[in-house]
């Protein structure tokens, strides 16, 4: 179990959580003893696995608009509880009427996608300074492609256009990856991604950081009074958080897989820190979930350029940010969705 700033992230099985007056009580199993946190001093609790939670607890966390996210030991998002709906209904209303506008809904579309390319090929570029001149061109020769698939996302006219753009270009994208990988020697070269379940050590740490993402994205959009599951990329479908997984995809590469890269390539990470379960499928230990939790934290407060917010922003509150201009272009404000982008 780990405090992080305002959030608190419990990893150990069967944990138990109560609610204590305005206080926290925590008890671990096989630990005597228990620990009391001030209610005040967390803004939202991440829990993996088998944690028990107090119905009281809950009702709290509810009431306080305290977020609780559930996610599988592994990292994947299973569910979030927020409280009352922030913001106005005029904002979702605003929202629901877009997404049946289909053309300002490609308009939309288009932005997040040209957004995530974009983003994906400035992570390419840099990591190309880094590699050997085989990789090296190999990376360089998947940046000039997705350089075109820019090009060809600014005149898409329809969805299936632009999913089959962003499908290619995400496939053309982690080819380049793993050139740009160097993780210990005892962790298995990283070939292609998968998911449900990954299969590797990397294709592990990719799929946990982004239930990270997710989490904080998911966030974002209610801290505004966005609805989560009304999206404008990904199609509608029940308990499916579409709008989420829109905001998601601009950060995947530089939040997501630049922190990836830095953990694997520091050599932060080692084969002790995954483990195989039933399936074949593998995931962090607690150890290695342990690291990775401190290192996100850490890694979300290091600040980005933000060039419409005209200051420098911390990487946690990026998603934060660009809720707010969604929210803005749909109110009428902007003329369009403005993704955030590296530099």
């Amino acid at each position: 179990m780990t405090e992080l700033l305002n959030t608190l992230y419990v990893q150990t099985q069967g944990a138990d959580l109560r609610l204590e007056q305005d206080t926290l009580r925590i008890h671990l199993p096989d630990t005597p003893g228990r620990r009391v946190l001030p209610l005040r001093r967390i803004d939202g609790i991440v829990i993996y696995g088998h944690i028990n939670l107090s119905t009281e607890l809950i009702t709290r966390c509810a009431q306080d608009n305290r977020p609780i996210t559930w996610m599988t030991r592994g990292g994947r998002y299973l569910a979030r509880l927020d409280g009352t709906v922030h913001g106005n209904v005029l904002l979702r209303h605003a929202q629901h009427q877009l997404h049946d506008d289909v053309q300002a809904r490609v308009a939309i579309a288009r932005n997040i996608v040209a957004g995530k390319v974009r983003n994906s090929r400035w992570i390419l570029l840099r990591a190309a300074r880094d590699s050997t001149p085989a990789a090296r061109h190999q990376i360089r020769q998947i940046a000039s492609e997705l350089a075109e698939a820019l090009v060809r996302t600014s005149t898409a006219e329809s969805l299936d256009v632009i999913m089959g753009i962003e499908g290619n270009s995400a496939r053309g994208y982690f080819t380049a990856l793993q050139h740009a990988l160097r993780p210990a020697p005892d962790i298995p070269a990283f070939t292609h991604r998968n998911r449900r379940p990954p299969t590797d050590p990397v294709n592990a740490l990719l799929s946990f950081t982004y239930g990270l993402l997710r989490s904080l994205v998911h966030g974002a959009a209610e801290q505004v009074g966005l609805d989560p599951h009304i999206g404008y990329l990904h199609g509608l479908r029940p308990g499916k958080p579409a709008l989420a997984l829109d905001l998601m995809e601009e950060f995947r590469p530089v939040l997501a897989d630049r922190f990836v890269l830095t953990q694997l390539n520091r050599r932060q990470l080692r084969a002790e820190h995954f483990e195989e379960v039933a399936g074949g499928a593998v995931r962090l230990t607690d150890d290695g979930r342990q690291a990775v939790l401190g290192a996100w934290q850490e890694w979300k407060t290091q600040t980005w350029e933000h060039p419409i917010a005209g200051r420098t922003v911390p990487a946690g509150l990026l998603p934060a940010i660009q809720a707010r201009i969604l929210a803005r272009h749909l109110r009428g404000e902007l003329p369009g969705y403005l993704p955030w982008t590296a530099s």
